[in-house]
């Protein structure tokens, strides 16, 4: 049985010396990955996003860069925890995923990582783009890069 699923993700970043760093997650699996999370019944994007950024690095202040959001999917078999939960749940152990990611501002340094997580690390973007992990994770901060620099342009240019 397979499951669909719909996840909301953000790729934080906040100004270091005038340069976009970004906050990436270390996974107990080893992987390194934005903050996302299932959408829960009744809630729109934003919603989601700032639950998920608030549980999941404890961060409060994000900002939705705007209206652009990059759509990832991939398929992935559930194992371990998930796979006994989803068991109990009669969920299907399959699980086609569908991420939405936006591109979200914040002025926090300091992260409170959830338990699902074993670390968390601020990066420039050459190296948050060595780092991450999944090749569709790579796409989404590649999708976003212009826009967080046009946008930084853009203030440089009215302050």
């Amino acid at each position: 049985m397979f499951s669909f699923e719909k996840s909301i993700g953000a790729v934080i970043f906040r100004l270091e010396n005038d340069q976009p760093v970004f906050l990436l997650l270390h996974y107990p699996s080893g992987h390194w990955d934005f903050p996302k999370g299932h959408q829960e019944k009744g809630e729109n994007d934003e919603q989601t996003l700032k639950r998920e950024v608030m549980e999941e690095t404890g961060i409060t202040d994000e900002k939705i860069l705007s209206d652009s959001k990059k759509q990832i999917r991939y398929f992935y078999q559930a194992k371990g925890n998930e796979k006994v939960k989803r068991i109990k749940q009669g969920a299907g152990l399959q699980i086609f995923k569908r991420v939405i990611y936006y591109a979200a501002e914040t002025k926090t340094k300091e992260v409170r990582i959830s338990f699902e997580h074993i670390g968390y690390k601020w990066f420039g973007y050459e190296e948050a783009l060595k780092r991450i992990t999944f090749k569709n994770s790579k796409e989404v901060i590649k999708f976003f890069k212009p826009l967080i620099d046009e946008k930084l342009e853009k203030e440089s240019d009215e302050g």
